[in-house]
């Protein structure tokens, strides 16, 4: 950690300085430094990241100048391309802007924050997928993800054209799974006839994959809260012991994903041998 404890040091004198221009000039040099710090950061655990940028902001001891910096850490993260950098955005929104040590620009800026953490602090990487109980065609409820066997959770909507094309694919990805998986395509829109539409579409010839239809058109078991799904489709894989694996996925990284999950699975039935 001294390396970047140097660095926090370097930065602090920056931090002073750009105080005392103006607002413009003062954020584009901040933003520089920032970017650098994020790359500097990115091998580092979410835990040191969240460290860092926790004394990152402390040192800003001039109000606009913390509230530049903390929306900027929050808005790289939150849109962060790394899987599961989204933890950092949400740890900076508790620590600074949930608990009022830092305002945000606007009342609009506040809410949008504010939902972001609340719609992705349940599913992040290495958690516990949380359990919801959705509805199968026949009216029956199941719990998932079914601890045992690794899941995919699928959500889409069937007025999606994104989801549509990703439809279409999915059998020639899913038939390339070489393990027991589930894969819950779980509907988010209400048209029931579209939906059975869909369902008949789906058509994958590979005896790993269990494919599970399901839906909760009222939205009683919350999953949208629960997993995040403010728009489709949005794609979760799940180890069989209900760690979350991956999250917010393409679907050309869902190939890649089971590969490496695999290698484990392969190892484990080789130590059972």
């Amino acid at each position: 950690m001294k390396r970047l404890a140097f660095i926090l040091l370097v930065l602090s004198v920056p931090l002073k300085l750009v105080a005392q221009t103006d607002s413009v000039s003062r954020f584009s040099s901040l933003d520089s430094l920032l970017v650098r710090f994020y790359d500097t950061l990115q091998p580092e655990e979410n835990s040191v990241k969240g460290r860092e940028f926790d004394n990152l902001i402390a040192m800003c001891h001039d109000s606009l100048t913390r509230q530049h910096v903390t929306m900027q850490v929050f808005d790289h993260y939150s849109h962060s391309r790394v899987m599961g950098e989204e933890a950092v955005a949400i740890h900076v929104y508790d620590e600074w802007i949930g608990s009022g040590k830092v305002k945000c620009r606007s009342e609009f800026e506040d809410m949008e924050k504010q939902i972001f953490a609340e719609f992705n602090r349940h599913s992040l990487v290495g958690m516990q997928a949380p359990p919801v109980r959705l509805y199968k065609p026949n009216g029956a409820t199941l719990t998932v993800p079914e601890k045992g066997r690794t899941a995919v959770l699928f959500f889409y909507a069937t007025d999606c054209m994104k989801c549509k094309l990703e439809w279409e694919v999915l059998p020639s990805v899913l038939s390339h799974i070489d393990m027991p998986v589930n894969f819950y395509a779980v509907n988010f829109s209400s048209d029931r006839k579209m939906w059975k539409k869909y369902r008949r579409s789906l058509k994958v010839r590979n005896r790993n994959v269990t494919v599970k239809h399901l839906w909760d058109p009222d939205v009683e078991s919350d999953y949208q809260r629960m997993y995040g799904v403010t728009a489709t489709p949005r794609m979760f894989v799940v180890l069989e012991d209900g760690e979350i694996f991956g999250r917010r996925l393409e679907l050309e990284n869902l190939q890649e994903i089971f590969h490496y999950i695999g290698i484990g699975y392969g190892n484990k039935e080789n130590q059972g041998k």
